[in-house]
């Protein structure tokens, strides 16, 4: 396959993957419920949703799927000590945005990524 091609699809998908996913997660958030108000609960989410889309996607477009599971592991551990640590009702609906937010990212993330293989393969 052109290198050339390879490259662009990967590029397109990469930027799918990130910059469309933040409207796909953050408009599947719209429908979950509003907003949750908790100062200092899960701070950067835009931010670190469009890394981890990055690293699934780019994992899979590179051919290692494992890669899923490093970021789900970061991931989780270094939101666990927010999630654990907040209380009360905002804490509780903070925890539930953040789990269909990850799923709906890692989700569309997985699926673009995916496309990218088989239409890079499709060039060959």
């Amino acid at each position: 396959m052109n290198v050339v091609a390879w490259i662009a699809v990967a590029v397109g998908s990469l930027g799918v993957a990130s910059a469309a996913g933040a409207w796909v997660v953050g408009a599947l958030l719209g429908r979950v419920g509003p907003d949750v108000e908790a100062p200092g609960l899960l701070r950067g989410g835009l931010w670190i949703g469009v890394l981890e889309r990055l690293a699934i996607a780019g994992g899979i477009l590179a051919g290692h799927p494992e890669a899923i599971a490093i970021v789900i592991a970061v991931k989780g551990l270094g939101r666990y000590p927010e999630l654990r640590g907040g209380t009360g009702d905002a804490a509780g609906r903070a925890a539930e945005r953040f789990i269909v937010g990850t799923l709906a990212s890692f989700l569309w993330a997985a699926l673009i990524g995916t496309i990218g293989v088989v239409v890079a393969r499709a060039l060959v």
